[in-house]
């Protein structure tokens, strides 16, 4: 080893001769080898993200050879050494980024609203138009539901070449799948009710009715009321459910049930037929509401009854004095729309006699008096062609004759007195069962003017 003086110190140098021998650098030396290293790899890394495809990605926290994308979260391997191109190439044609421009041709169509200009003429405008199969699948299911068609229309052979001509990308569905898709369509209008509930809380009156079909089983709906901010009106039938019984205590379980599925606890009034049934129902409703603590006044007021049920029960224990009449002409009537050879023959009387009508008779549900008022009103139009065909068609009258239930004079005059009677009856009956508009606050009235023009008869 030679000595070099430097500034007064003396520092040990290598001899020429040992040039070929290894020295060991000082740890110190490694260190800032590794944190040159490392602050590289931060550049490169820096760099690498500043590339356009970014802007839709994230890196993967776990992995830093993953990326994620920002709309639809799907992990991509994009190292740093293969570029951002699967990335760039995932923007360009990712479903879910709001800045793809659909660059394919578009059709143009008449928009619905037309633009007025200043000088008061009306333009239609153009905007495009695009094949979507998801929703015309949609639309096809609301038809099913808005329309209340069977499930098989959309497989009747009329429908899909309709559909194929109109719009052959269409992929017509098959039973099962538009029945999934209605079924779909009510949950998910279903959940948007709940958390209209779940967010306004206000509260609501409740409709029930029950009946029985014709294969012996009970059914339940029932009905909700209330205002929205707006104080807009509205109407939401919550459930449609067959019942055990008509017991009171079963019907409100039942509600009960419904309110907690609903997440309704806030309720104003139940309207309810006058059954004694229910009564024992809205007992069983009070106790449940006062546990809850959202009633009001506890729920002395919740009880209300159903004013067209009134009507009815009025109505019906008046035409008690004509039954006999009524069942003869129901029975001529229902005599002339058994076949269509009758309803022929009928025809030709009601020419004969130049009766002017568009309409012909009606049949009647005998448990509701509005059709029953419906058909006397149409039947007694056409008086003189019954007597006429009592005449010429002897059929009519043996088979009637043999149920005595064959019309005479005083029948049709019973009812010809009856029919203005129920013409109010049969009006504010119509007008206190809308259910787009209050009705409490018209019964007072409707009720007298019934009983004005009764005094005045």
């Amino acid at each position: 080893m030679a000595e070099m003086e430097v500034d007064g110190d003396t520092l040990p140098t290598q001899q020429s001769g040992s040039s070929n021998a290894s020295v060991n650098p000082s740890p110190t030396i490694d260190s800032a080898k590794k944190l040159d290293e490392g602050k590289k790899n931060e550049k490169r890394k820096q760099k690498s993200e500043t590339s356009e495809a970014w802007a839709h990605f994230n890196r993967d926290p776990d992995d830093h050879d993953y990326s994620i994308c920002k709309h639809c979260s799907r992990r991509l391997h994009c190292p740093s050494k293969n570029g951002t191109s699967s990335m760039r190439n995932h923007a360009a044609r990712c479903t879910k980024n709001p800045h793809n421009i659909d660059k394919k041709q578009k059709l143009l169509m008449f928009q619905n609203q037309s633009s007025v200009q200043e000088s008061g003429e009306t333009v239609s405008t153009f905007v495009p138009w695009k094949f979507d199969q998801t929703k015309c699948r949609y639309l096809c299911a609301r038809m099913i539901i808005i329309d209340e068609l069977p499930f098989k229309t959309i497989e009747h052979e009329g429908f899909r070449d309709l559909v194929n001509m109109l719009q052959p990308q269409f992929q017509i569905p098959s039973r099962t799948t538009i029945t999934n898709d209605c079924l779909e369509i009510y949950k998910s209008e279903a959940e948007k009710l709940k958390k209209y509930f779940a967010k306004n809380r206000q509260r609501v009156s409740l409709t029930t009715d029950l009946w029985t079909s014709r294969q012996n089983l009970s059914y339940m709906c029932l009905t909700t009321h209330f205002i929205d901010k707006d104080w807009t009106i509205h109407k939401r039938i919550i459930n449609f459910c067959p019942v055990s019984g008509h017991s009171g205590e079963i019907i409100g379980k039942y509600v009960e049930k419904n309110l907690l599925d609903w997440g309704i606890d806030k309720v104003f009034t139940v309207t309810v037929d006058n059954a004694s049934s229910n009564d024992l129902c809205i007992r069983y409703l009070k106790r449940r509401l006062n546990a809850w603590k959202h009633n009001v006044l506890d729920s002395q007021h919740l009880h209300m009854r159903c004013c067209a049920h009134i009507l009815s029960l009025v109505v019906k224990e008046g035409l008690k004095d004509i039954d006999t009449s009524i069942a003869r002409i129901r029975s001529a009537v229902k005599y002339v729309r058994s076949s269509p050879a009758r309803l022929q023959r009928f025809k030709g009387c009601v020419e004969k006699m130049k009766i002017e009508s568009k309409s012909l008779v009606c049949l009647d549900v005998e448990t509701r008096w509005n059709s029953t008022y419906l058909m006397l009103e149409s039947a007694i139009k056409f008086q003189d062609a019954f007597d006429l065909l009592e005449e010429q068609d002897s059929k009519y009258r043996s088979e009637l004759l043999s149920l005595k239930r064959l019309p005479k004079e005083e029948d049709w005059e019973h009812v010809r007195c009856m029919l203005p009677f129920l013409k109010g009856f049969y009006t504010s009956t119509l007008r206190i069962s809308g259910s787009l508009y209050v009705t409490s606050n018209n019964y007072f009235h409707e009720v007298f003017g019934i009983g004005a023009i009764i005094k005045k008869r």
